[in-house]
């Protein structure tokens, strides 16, 4: 098979059109309303929905109560309803205008409470008062509202009636899972969380750049196979994990996608391994499309790359996002919602995971079959197979360094790295050279 073609753009197997950014907004639209949580119901419906772009997606419940390394699966959780209301029967607080007003995890509560009893319950946020925070109690048995910290202050009733129509019981967590196969059984992992409830940017912005990735790499031959896999947060990767030692152990590249959909820079969290293919593919990318960016280190904390490269496994997995987590004021609050998540950076993020993956199956190491001196081009002909190009000077150059760098221990992305030369132009140079018996492909 042939790597994928340098193309970024969607070209389904279907002859579909190629998705907009609207497609993707699309998609991050109809999962909006859903209030997901670690387990449960809504993750289900979540599932449904990506099943309808990808029919392939396999999904499974991994019962509560089961050891998963160092944890358990939980117990799990659904809502219907919960409300506060005033001595007159009015809704103060609703969960049916946002699920953001409850705490997520909540245990079923039925009942009278003072003002004061019921403040303890209570989440707002003074320094952004309009907006209704995201809290979560998934390993406490605890319950509780969030609301506008404008909505608090106004609450002068001296009781209030609290319902929280919730249930925590032994059911099960569930995921979704899907395999591109490939050329090879080596694997690429693509991982999202899909645990947030209304919570636009994080992350129905990576779940839909992943699901529209997934689509794309399915039309195109593949060296790599491509494992995607939509999980709660922590406790999903880590239960993934528990279940797939095989699939882990093929696994040479990785990508966690987050919030992907608001108009901030890039940002990309190296891995632990921090020399990874999968870091210096991103880095390049970046470079390449001339985007605003940053390139940061690895940490212990963050989203799921933190179980896939935790020391046991030690996965070359990184983290793509825009701004990252914490770092806008809409973060974790009811202000990331649709109109916060932009269709032109959905499909920018969309485009610059393509190329990454693009970048991965071209990549490749190369050895000189001509090593003592430079060889003669020009009587090859290959001085004017390139002749004609606007940039004939940097082409020229690309076929020098590929010759220079071919070593067996330098593939495309560090040539591209040290000669500041676009990867397209290496690959090019690569294949001229090939095609002459100048260079072979070199595999250790």
């Amino acid at each position: 098979m042939m790597p994928l073609t340098a193309a970024p753009a969607y070209v389904p197997a279907t002859g579909q059109p190629h998705p907009s950014g609207a497609d993707l907004h699309a998609l991050v639209r109809r999962l909006f309303p859903i209030c997901r949580s670690i387990t449960g119901d809504g993750v289900r419906q979540s599932l449904a929905i990506l099943q309808e772009y990808l029919p392939e997606l396999q999904v499974h419940e991994v019962p509560s109560g089961t050891p998963v390394l160092d944890w358990e699966v939980p117990r799990e959780w659904n809502i219907r309803d919960a409300w506060i209301k005033n001595a007159r029967g009015e809704r103060v607080v609703d969960f049916r205008a946002h699920n953001l007003h409850v705490v997520g995890y909540s245990l079923p509560v039925q009942g009278w409470f003072t003002l004061d009893e019921l403040k303890k319950h209570l989440y707002s946020l003074a320094e952004q008062p309009r907006l209704i925070p995201y809290r979560t109690a998934y390993y406490a048995d605890a319950w509780g509202f969030c609301l506008a910290h404008e909505q608090l202050l106004a609450l002068a009733d001296p009781t209030y009636e609290v319902c929280i129509d919730s249930t925590l019981a032994p059911g099960a967590l569930t995921y979704g899972e899907l395999l591109v196969p490939g050329e090879t059984d080596e694997e690429v992992l693509i991982s999202s969380h899909i645990c947030h409830p209304s919570l636009a940017n994080d992350n129905l912005s990576g779940i839909a750049v992943a699901t529209f990735l997934a689509r794309y790499l399915q039309a195109q031959p593949r060296r790599y196979s491509y494992r995607f896999v939509f999980a709660p947060g922590t406790i999903g990767a880590i239960t993934w994990l528990s279940r797939n030692a095989e699939a882990v152990g093929r696994i040479r590249h990785g990508l966690v996608l987050s919030l992907l959909g608001e108009a901030g820079g890039f940002t990309y969290k190296k891995s632990r391994r921090g020399t990874a293919e999968v870091d210096r593919a991103v880095a390049l990318a970046l470079r390449e499309a001339a985007a605003p960016h940053r390139v940061i280190d690895f940490k212990p904390y963050g989203y799921d790359e933190r179980q896939y490269c935790s020391p046991g496994f030690n996965l070359p997995v990184g983290c793509l996002s825009r701004t990252p987590y914490g770092e806008f004021p809409e973060y974790h609050t009811s202000a990331d919602n649709l109109a916060f998540v932009q269709p032109e950076a959905l499909l920018d993020s969309l485009q610059l995971a393509q190329t990454v993956a693009h970048l991965l199956e071209a990549n490749r190491c190369y050895q000189n079959l001509s090593p003592y001196g430079e060889p003669a081009l020009g009587r090859r002909g290959l001085y004017g197979a390139v002749s004609g190009s606007a940039h004939a000077a940097s082409a020229q150059m690309a076929l020098l360094w590929v010759l220079n760098l071919s070593d067996g221990h330098h593939d495309l992305l560090a040539i591209a790295e040290r000669s500041g030369l676009p990867f397209e132009q290496l690959r090019h140079a690569a294949d001229l050279l090939c095609a002459h018996d100048l260079l072979t492909p070199f595999s250790n």
